[in-house]
């Protein structure tokens, strides 16, 4: 019988996915070392290993280097974007008054801006190019007239590139995977199962610490490291 993955996501997502709840773990382990007396640093070190392993055999380690450089640069550009749009945000506040919210709404702040905050990367892109795309000439005179700085107004702008080079190149690698065998499968079987095991368990424990509990999602730690397709698919321009 031909063995099947168990879970819906590409070889590499999964597997960098579940290193990253692992690396979870063992930041929290302190509090769920309590909760579960087998989760402790050699437990740690064992799964982290097994994930090494089954990457490094299976898929090369040139697909992981890669992921990692491209999901560095996307993380790299985060700070610094949410920074000069908050400090941005604050600037139309005071320079507009009443007039600011509409203003706000019309450049993305309002949709987007809290979950970016929260690290959702795909919402910080739809915030760059909303930002974009709203920053008409004569909305960015007014904002530049009141004293904001250009070049700020033009940084964000071009993180919109930035971040949409890098995702663009993570989207490539996980969209990349080679034939593996069954014997690949049933150790990324294997990885899911303990790791989705872990999942189940830690956010049941963190259920009432939201951001916790999503440190332990495993759909939603795929989501904050994957790209925007849809955003990604939009032309540079």
């Amino acid at each position: 019988m031909k063995i099947t993955r168990n879970y819906k996501y590409k070889d590499v997502e999964m597997l960098m996915a579940a290193e990253t709840i692992v690396q979870s773990l063992s930041d929290n382990l302190v509090d769920l070392s309590v909760a579960r007396t087998n989760w402790d640093e050699a437990y740690v070190t064992t799964t982290a290993t097994q994930i090494d392993n089954a990457i490094e055999n299976y898929l090369g380690k040139d697909a992981k280097l890669d992921l990692r450089k491209a999901t560095a640069q996307v993380t790299a550009v985060q700070a610094p974007a949410l920074r000069d749009l908050s400090f941005l945000k604050r600037q139309i506040e005071v320079d507009f008054g009443a007039g600011a919210a509409a203003m706000l709404k019309n450049l993305g702040f309002t949709t987007y801006l809290a979950s970016a905050r929260k690290g959702n990367q795909e919402s910080l892109i739809e915030l760059l190019y909303a930002f974009k795309q709203g920053l008409t000439a004569e909305i960015r005179a007014q904002i530049i007239a009141n004293g904001t700085n250009e070049a700020l107004l033009d940084r964000i702008v071009g993180y919109a590139n930035q971040l949409k080079a890098a995702n663009i190149s993570q989207e490539t690698l996980k969209a990349t995977t080679k034939e593996v065998t069954e014997e690949a499968i049933t150790a990324f079987n294997d990885i899911y199962n303990e790791v989705i095991g872990i999942c189940k368990i830690a956010s049941s424990y963190y259920k009432d610490d939201k951001l916790k509990k999503e440190q332990f999602t495993f759909s939603k730690v795929v989501a904050r490291m994957s790209a925007a397709r849809k955003v990604a698919e939009e032309p540079v321009e």
